[in-house]
């Protein structure tokens, strides 16, 4: 098999590259693979059975085996393990030959990565790539950016591995230089805000009504039959259900409370602050994380302040109906601030993004993926140029009459001290956005106070300060 050419290779034969390399074979094209660690190589041999896959021990076996100009997708750590693969790689390539970046890295490094390559005349291309192990083998939601020349060459193999859903391939070409990992990025912060809002409603649910496992599992199930219907409801209904072989007991029980975080969460909410795009869910999201890590500065905290949550007075049903709508309410306000940064950023960037195209290849295959995502895709596909589509009559409209329901669940949980800081921000949010009128006028005239900064008047053009007695 080593003597034909094979049509892309892979460097990265983890569990995410091992199942990419399959998926992409199972669709008919050929693949050659290569590890540093020999053992990955040994087991993409096992996996691969009759499948046009070649699994190289040594990096110039895996250039070489591969037709020209080649195409090599990596699937390895964001950072340094990145320049270490292109390192290696460029001396053995040519001109006209592409490298793609298939890991989370941070979209400036792709830019500078990109713009080191061009001087050889290598292409660069960086593809988001969500959905996990099963997605990476089964179809993912693919994000591709770079040169459009670049993405045209591999289209084919893109479409064909990709989710599908409705019979449309859940990948599509996102602009130039790093939009595909710009792309991912917001989608990974979008994700954090979510998994924030849904693990407020488990805390709402066990400490505020005393919900059991299998209550909190059966809520779930009852509510990814509706309008909330998403991936990440989902897989939480199940987690719930999901017994400790060891214990005999739920494995969600066992396990401890602290979060951590890769930095893609991260990443959006300081670019966001670097662009001015307000974030707030995502951005408590993120400290949210970091509070969770700090546990024993928490168990310590809690004999202080003597923590203890009383039981939510009231209809049980009630006050879940209310939540629902309260979480429907939040999770639509979190999408809409992702994809206003997205909107902002394609400005900055000049990655003439199209959030239509953002929205329908979210529908499948990702970690965010939601019945909600096909209202964002339509809304877009309305109004091309909508910045934030909350102004947008139908998903406005489903947060102005949930409002109410959000609202209660902030109260309840306020009263019973119980931690809702994505549910509060975004309250805040919602409110802020649909305020004519701001307190900022205040800062303003002390900015100008203290620094002399200037302000702006309502009444007159320019820029004015004032000696302030």
């Amino acid at each position: 098999m080593a003597e034909q050419k094979y049509k892309i290779g892979m460097v990265g034969l983890g569990v995410m590259g091992r199942n990419m390399v399959l998926n992409i074979a199972d669709h008919g094209f050929s693949v050659s693979g290569y590890d540093k660690d020999q053992a990955q190589v040994r087991e993409l041999q096992t996996e691969a059975g009759s499948r046009a896959i070649y699994a190289a021990q040594s990096l110039d076996a895996f250039v070489n085996v591969l037709s020209t100009p080649r195409v090599i997708m990596m699937l390895v750590p964001a950072g340094r393990v990145v320049d270490s693969v292109i390192q290696d790689l460029a001396p053995l390539l040519e001109s006209g030959d592409l490298i793609i970046d298939a890991g989370n890295s941070y979209f400036k490094d792709t830019d500078l990565r990109a713009k080191s390559l061009a001087v050889k005349g290598i292409l660069y291309m960086g593809i988001g790539v969500s959905g996990g192990e099963d997605g990476a083998r089964y179809g993912p939601s693919l994000m591709p950016g770079g040169p459009k020349e670049a993405y045209e060459r591999v289209k084919p193999v893109l479409e064909a591995v990709a989710a599908h859903v409705n019979g449309d391939p859940c990948v599509a070409y996102l602009g130039s230089g790093s939009a595909g990992h710009y792309v991912k990025m917001v989608h990974n912060g979008i994700e954090y805000g979510l998994m924030q809002l849904i693990a407020e409603s488990y805390d709402l649910m066990k400490r505020g009504l005393g919900l059991s496992d299998d209550e909190l599992s059966s809520v779930y199930k009852d509510w990814n039959k509706t309008e909330l219907n998403a991936y990440l409801i989902e897989i939480t209904s199940h987690i719930f259900a999901q017994v400790d072989k060891q214990t005999g007991k739920r494995l969600v029980d066992l396990i401890l409370d602290e979060a951590r975080q890769k930095g893609t969460g991260m990443w959006t909410s300081q670019n966001a602050m670097d662009i001015q795009s307000p974030t707030p869910v995502i951005d408590a999201a993120v400290v949210a994380r970091n509070l969770s890590a700090i546990k024993s500065e928490r168990e310590v905290a809690s004999k202080i302040f003597h923590m203890q949550t009383p039981q939510l007075q009231g209809d049980r049903n009630i006050v879940l109906n209310q939540l629902k709508n309260a979480l429907y309410a939040a999770m639509i306000l979190t999408y809409a601030q992702g994809m206003a940064l997205l909107q902002t950023a394609s400005k900055v960037y000049q990655y003439e993004l199209n959030l239509e195209d953002v929205a329908r290849i979210w529908r499948g295959g990702c970690i965010i993926r939601a019945a909600l995502l096909e209202e964002i895709r339509a809304a877009f596909h309305a109004h091309p140029d909508l910045h934030n589509f909350l102004t947008d009559s139908r998903l406005g409209g489903a947060v102005l009459s949930r409002q109410n329901d959000l609202r209660a669940v902030v109260e309840h949980a306020v009263k019973l001290g119980l931690p809702v800081p994505c549910l509060m921000a975004s309250l805040a949010y919602f409110d802020g956005y649909r305020s004519a009128w701001l307190p900022a006028s205040l800062i303003q005239a002390q900015r100008d106070d203290f620094g002399a900064h200037t302000y702006e008047r309502i009444d007159e053009k320019g820029s004015f300060h004032t000696q302030w007695e």
